[in-house]
């Protein structure tokens, strides 16, 4: 199974930053609230965590970038 982003409902407050930053749109705001819609288009880059005011958004992943400079 593909790792998401995941949404507490208790957290959400519905105010759709996560979608507006969802470059991808993996999220949508629906009648039952924010809801990851479309799983395989999730390009795991976490802003949708990050623009959470709420804390609300969690990406159960790890973006890392490696260094291709030796030494750096």
């Amino acid at each position: 199974m593909k790792e998401m982003p995941i949404i507490d409902p208790e957290k959400c407050q519905q105010c759709g930053l996560c979608v507006g930053v969802c470059g991808c749109g993996a999220l949508q705001k629906t009648q039952e609230g924010v809801r990851v819609v479309w799983m395989d288009d999730c390009q795991w880059c976490t802003l949708c965590e990050l623009a959470c005011p709420h804390e609300a958004i969690t990406c159960p992943f790890e973006v890392v970038f490696e260094n291709d400079e030796p030494g750096a």
